[in-house]
């Protein structure tokens, strides 16, 4: 059992009962403390009154389908620090993507690796904790503040005058600091999929971005032959003698 684990709350919202019973039999055994629910809105109203530190979520549900969920969850104050994993079949594509424009936070597909899946709960489970006093919609990492409302971005409290293409950019990668998005991830997440683009037309906005934020640039780190990544710790300076 995982003493990392230990009091942390996961609700599993699958109606696929075979599936769910897995995945609650696995995380019981990690350590978590898991609720169930087979039907998108008794999950939702699981989700708003025991407020889990986690919500593995199926897109395809009855009564309510994942998507709509994850939306009701990012608009309520009381829940859109929630973390949310999705569980999608590779056929729904598009909905991933609709997925992590709503806020997930992650997603499996189906059929998944159980080892795979448990390592994506740990990442979410031990990083998705709101900083004390930290307010309900930014996001301050590396000197960099992220105001999700205001769709604004500062730099040691300086707005930085970015394009919207730009904000969805940081925005995405600093929701998962330490993932290495793919150029075509980021191209669906910040452009879109009805705009023909070519997967390069990336590295012209992240050139962009970093000469933007300045000193800050270091913290968008090129994963060679993949993409870019926002970095969870940056390198410690060095001092010239």
């Amino acid at each position: 059992m995982s003493t990392d684990a230990n009091s942390r709350s996961i609700l599993v919202i699958e109606d696929d009962s075979a599936i769910a019973e897995v995945l609650t039999y696995n995380l019981e055994r990690e350590g978590y403390q898991v609720s169930r629910a087979s039907d998108g809105r008794d999950g939702l109203r699981q989700a708003q009154q025991g407020k889990p530190d986690l919500v593995i979520l199926d897109l395809m549900l009855p009564g309510m389908d994942g998507i709509e969920i994850c939306r009701e969850l990012r608009a309520d104050k009381e829940t859109r620090h929630m973390a949310i994993l999705m569980l999608t079949a590779k056929s729904e594509e598009s909905d991933q993507l609709v997925g992590f424009h709503l806020g997930a936070d992650d997603y499996v597909t189906k059929p998944f690796s159980l080892k795979v899946l448990l390592q994506r709960v740990r990442v979410l489970t031990s990083r998705r904790q709101k900083p004390t006093g930290e307010p309900d919609d930014f996001i301050n990492l590396h000197g960099i503040k992220l105001d999700r409302v205001a769709h604004q971005v500062f730099f040691d409290e300086n707005p930085l005058a970015l394009t919207p293409t730009e904000y969805r950019l940081l925005e995405t990668m600093m929701r998962q600091p330490g993932r290495a998005f793919t150029r075509n991830d980021l191209l669906n997440s910040a452009i879109g999929t009805d705009t023909i683009v070519l997967e390069r037309t990336i590295d012209v906005h992240v050139r962009s971005l970093r000469q933007k934020l300045g000193e800050a640039a270091i913290a968008i780190e090129t994963v060679r032959g993949i993409g870019y990544r926002f970095a969870r710790e940056l390198p410690a300076k060095t001092e010239n003698a």
